[in-house]
């Protein structure tokens, strides 16, 4: 793993951003953004998008609690939805702000799985940059990676067409993003399309991939037009993915949408039943929200996490070519599904624990330990990082003590040779030697996700969160190589901006 060397050139950068802070601070008015204690209000609000409600994970006694236990998937939702927000000066809801859904986005230095296995684990602890009085555990979970091109595939885009759609970050951006995808299919693979508004329509029956002409050419033919009263689009979906089904291969759904999901099924319980009930015949679910004012983050989450798939937002081409050109292993092919955490922490050196994160994703022991329970799902590839703020005791940090014990639980899917019906696990002790003082490349961006995310959502964990400390340790990462980190450090500096604090790069 790459160490980062650069404690001289850091301090003299913090040294002067403390003395530009402080001379700001002194000619600001009172109340202006002093440590960014808070998020500015743009005046710019999209009061028809809706959110899962996010209540932050409190601190835990470790005496009393020691294990902590929740489903992990891998949504980057939040991420571009908030970039979207911030480049576009509108409000953001604290609900918008998904810690995990951020840190899920980037890709680190993992250790990644050998020997046949399908996940593998990674451990971290370091002081918190931004509160002096506790340590961040870093949890790195790296999925075995599939060639998309060894898998066999059999898609259905299920396309929203209605009036609301016609815009240019709606049905143009989904047929650009789509046709990338037709791009990369293998000459055997099957393709349908249904649209739905005021009716559905099957646009393309089981077209091979080899036929990329003719399904590029259904794609571009689509037009928005039409109300959103409802149809049979999710029935007739589902129909066309049992027709071409493939033994053993990546059976999905891909639904499209800007809105609400007038797909034939109008009550939300009945919609997640059926797509979990698909989902034990093989028949995965992954959604894409466009577009803005009127997404329904909350029920496309729902609805990923019953059908064994993803959900992700595409705000741009850019961000089109990451999640279905880039990314696209981790996206389509799914390797691992139900995954589940348990982390038991050792009380004679963790006081109390707070997980970061997962909120709407924490687990009974009961239905950690029940293999039927319905957990998250990884893709080809993926990486997943969890971060535990801890309060440690005054035991020092002797060298070979264990800190926690992580165990993971999943079922690997037929694309790794697994039957998908298997709960296996992997485990992973967290010892003393797992801290360190000179944080890595990885320990850096990690926590600077999570202070941004902390600040953005003004949270009473925020501590002495400081935009332009973090912007500091950013800046003397090198991410040349990884445009999308790239991308943060600059949205951060974005932010900054729009707040007055510094300017931008």
């Amino acid at each position: 793993m790459k160490k980062t060397n650069f404690i001289k050139s850091l301090s003299v950068i913090l040294a002067l951003l403390t003395c530009v802070t402080v001379f700001a601070s002194c000619s600001k008015a009172d109340g202006a953004y002093d440590n960014f204690a808070g998020a500015p209000n743009f005046n710019n609000s999209l009061n028809n998008e809706s959110y899962t409600e996010i209540v932050e994970n409190p601190f835990v006694n470790a005496a009393e609690t020691p294990s902590s236990y929740f489903s992990i998937d891998a949504n980057t939702t939040s991420y571009p939805n908030l970039r979207r927000l911030i480049n576009n000066r509108y409000d953001i809801p604290k609900d918008a702000v998904r810690v995990e859904e951020m840190l899920n986005y980037f890709d680190y230095d993992y250790k990644t799985p050998d020997n046949g296995e399908v996940l593998a684990l990674n451990a971290s602890l370091f002081d918190t940059p931004y509160n002096s009085e506790t340590k961040l555990l870093t949890i790195g979970l790296a999925a075995q990676s599939v060639e998309f091109s060894t898998v066999k595939n059999n898609l259905v885009f299920l396309i929203d067409v209605s009036g609301s759609m016609y815009s240019e970050d709606k049905l143009p951006l989904v047929q650009q993003a789509f046709m990338m995808l037709v791009e990369n299919l293998n000459p055997e693979d099957r393709v349908s399309i249904v649209t739905y508004a005021s009716g559905d329509a099957v646009v393309l029956s089981g077209a091979y991939g080899y036929e990329k002409q003719k399904i590029i050419a259904a794609i571009e033919d689509l037009t928005a037009g039409g109300s959103t009263a409802g149809s049979a689009g999710i029935n007739r979906a589902y129909e066309l993915a049992a027709q071409y089904f493939i033994a053993g291969g990546n059976n999905r759904v891909i639904l499209a949408t800007d809105g609400d999901f007038n797909v034939g099924i109008t009550n939300n319980n009945e919609l997640e039943r059926l797509i979990a009930e698909k989902s034990k015949s093989g028949v995965y679910f992954s959604g894409f929200c466009v577009g803005r004012g009127n997404v329904k983050f909350d029920r496309m989450e729902t609805l990923a996490l019953k059908g064994n798939g993803t959900c992700s937002y595409i705000d741009s081409v850019n961000e089109a070519k990451r999640a279905l050109v880039t990314s696209i292993g981790g996206s389509m092919i799914t390797v691992a599904k139900d995954v589940k955490a348990g982390i038991t922490f050792n009380p004679e050196y963790v006081e109390s624990y707070r997980l970061i994160g997962y909120e709407n994703k924490l687990l009974t022991q009961e239905e950690f330990e029940n293999s039927d329970t319905d957990a998250g799902e990884l893709g080809s590839g993926h990486t997943v990082t969890v971060v535990y703020e801890l309060k440690m005791t005054d035991k020092a940090l002797a060298e070979g003590e264990n800190i926690a014990d992580v165990i993971i639980k999943y079922k690997p899917t037929e694309n790794v040779g697994g039957d998908a019906e298997t709960e296996q696990e992997v485990t992973l002790g967290v010892g003393t030697d797992a801290y360190h003082a000179e944080l890595t490349e990885n320990d850096i961006f990690v926590a600077s996700v999570v202070e941004f995310a902390l600040i953005l959502r003004n949270s009473e964990y925020k501590a002495d969160s400081n935009l332009d400390l973090m912007y500091a340790r950013l800046a003397v990462l090198d991410l040349s190589d990884d445009e999308f980190k790239a991308e943060f450090r600059d949205l951060v500096s974005t932010y900054s901006a729009i707040a007055g604090q510094i300017p931008p790069a």
